[in-house]
């Protein structure tokens, strides 16, 4: 996935919004300011969340690493130039981000951006 594919996913997740922080940081969240995805982070690197016991599994990876900063909340980084997962598995983690953020608001805030299991966000490329 290009920056511009994997920018338009976060963006169609309920309740997506994008803004810029730190300089460049393209910075995807939802509820006003949590966020669930970085691109551009630290000089060209994608980072989000992970479930934190899958967490050491990840960044035993080749090409994951911690994310600096972000790492003690489980949040992994990879470089945007050569992803070293598939584009689905991508998909598949940038939704899991972003409901595992959704998982920490409030009842009341979480109604509308959950994301059903049978029903998952897909997107062509």
């Amino acid at each position: 996935m290009t920056r511009e594919q994997i920018a338009a996913f976060c963006l169609q997740l309920p309740g997506a919004r994008e803004d810029y922080k730190w300089g460049e940081n393209q910075v995807f969240s939802i509820a006003e300011n949590k966020m669930f995805t970085i691109l551009n982070f630290l000089g060209g690197n994608l980072a989000f969340k992970v479930d934190k016991e899958l967490f050491l599994g990840f960044v035993d990876r080749p090409g994951i690493r911690p994310a600096p900063y972000l790492a003690r909340a489980g949040w992994v980084s990879m470089s945007c130039d050569q992803l070293p997962i598939s584009d689905s598995e991508l998909r598949e983690l940038i939704t899991r981000s972003h409901q595992l953020v959704v998982g920490k608001l409030s009842k009341r805030k979480q109604i509308g951006l959950l994301i059903d299991p049978k029903y998952p966000v897909n997107m062509p490329g």
